[in-house]
């Protein structure tokens, strides 16, 4: 049986290290119980929080809790200490909320580009406090925040911060709404309405939040908060688009929101499809539209909603792409293998000429398998196209 710190390096099937990206693999190499989170530049060491295993289509960001899912995505994105290659900003949101994570991943849109870390209410766990320390953001401009702080999310004394309060989502999630309007100089033309009470159906709003620039407000199941219709009212006869299906979010509430702008629905049973549904849909500039080959895709658990927010900075970078969910027990739930069946890539005659998709896979091998993964790396695959399959 290997050790902890080794079976990060050695993973079950057909993982293998993520050479191209690490100088050293977790914290294999140290068995002296010492603390190697923050390592010295040129230890030939990990960096803290990089992700540590990969197969050839897949990187699995593999991290026990949320907090560290966060900050392996931040690292991920951010890898690099040197000036122009930090950012600007970083957002600490408060673990014990959710919907705070998911409305807050829009500040990773532009103009701040900021990832996400996790406190736990005023305290900042150590594998926050080392992430945020190598991030070592700048500032957005001489009187810009290094840090914005969402909720009750704690505040580190050494860096300067803006606090982005509310008693309740609904009210949080349009003050965010708000600050990334002002930042931007415009309110944006769409906002995504996701249920405050089914994180499942709300986690992939995230990503695309990241990406887009479109916030993501909040409404309950047969009501719509007057802050949340006050919030989209302000972007003045937005598109609006509800994430989730009516079990969620009622037709009542697509009622009460056809009165402020122009509502689309997009949404299945059970979340996984629900996810599928988002990544697959596009209406002119909205929505990943994503049906083919040669994209990103990122992975979590369907019971882990706070890494989507945590993530959303690898949907919003590198090979961009939509949150899929796989199973409570890390399995790769049907739908989701066939809609990457779908999107397979394929070549005639040369793979070189072909287009590749990537996945990251976020948490160990609890939160997504081994086998998942590997699975998902097979169906990632290009495959030589027959004439034969070609024609069928």
């Amino acid at each position: 049986m290997l050790p902890n710190s080794l079976r990060r390096c050695f993973v079950i099937g057909s993982l293998v290290l993520a050479t191209a990206m690490l100088a050293g693999c977790g914290r294999a190499g140290n068995e002296s119980g010492a603390d190697d989170s923050n390592p010295r530049p040129g230890a030939g060491v990990t960096i803290a929080a990089i992700p540590s295993a990969a197969t050839k289509n897949t990187t699995r960001v593999w991290a026990e809790s949320p907090a560290a899912v966060a900050a392996s995505a931040a690292r991920a994105v951010y890898p690099s200490t040197r000036p122009g290659q930090r950012p600007l900003s970083v957002v600490l949101a408060d673990a014990a909320s959710w919907q705070a994570t998911i409305a807050g991943a829009v500040l990773m849109a532009a103009p701040l580009h900021a990832p996400m870390l996790l406190s736990e209410g005023a305290q900042l766990p150590p594998v926050t406090q080392s992430a945020l320390s190598a991030l070592s953001p700048t500032g957005a401009g001489e009187n810009g925040p290094q840090v914005i702080r969402l909720g009750a999310a704690g505040s580190p004394t050494s860096l300067k911060s803006l606090s982005i309060g509310g008693a309740d989502p609904f009210t949080l999630a349009a003050r965010i709404d708000a600050y990334q309007a002002r930042i931007s100089g415009r309110w944006s033309n769409a906002v995504v309405i996701a249920s405050s009470e089914s994180p499942a159906m709300a986690m992939p709003a995230a990503a695309w939040a990241a990406k887009s620039g479109d916030s993501v407000l909040f409404s309950g199941r047969d009501q719509l908060p007057a802050v949340t219709a006050a919030a989209v009212k302000a972007h003045g006869k937005p598109k609006i688009y509800i994430l989730g299906p009516s079990s969620v979010i009622s037709e009542k509430v697509a009622g009460q929101l056809a009165a402020l702008g122009q509502v689309t629905r997009v949404g299945a049973n059970p979340a996984s499809a629900n996810a599928i549904a988002f990544a697959r849909f596009r209406d002119g500039d909205f929505g990943w539209g994503i049906v083919d080959p040669g994209h990103g895709l990122v992975f979590t658990n369907v019971d882990k909603p706070l890494t989507a927010g945590g993530a959303a900075p690898l949907s919003a970078s590198g090979s961009y792409g939509p949150l899929l969910l796989v199973g409570r027990n890390g399995s790769l739930p049907p739908d989701v293998a066939n809609y990457l069946r779908d999107i397979r890539p394929g070549y005639s005659s040369d793979p070189v000429r072909g287009v590749y998709n990537h996945a990251w896979v976020i948490g160990d091998p609890a939160a997504v398998s081994d086998r998942a993964q590997a699975t998902i790396d097979s169906l990632l695959e290009i495959a030589p196209v027959t004439k034969d399959a070609a024609t069928r």
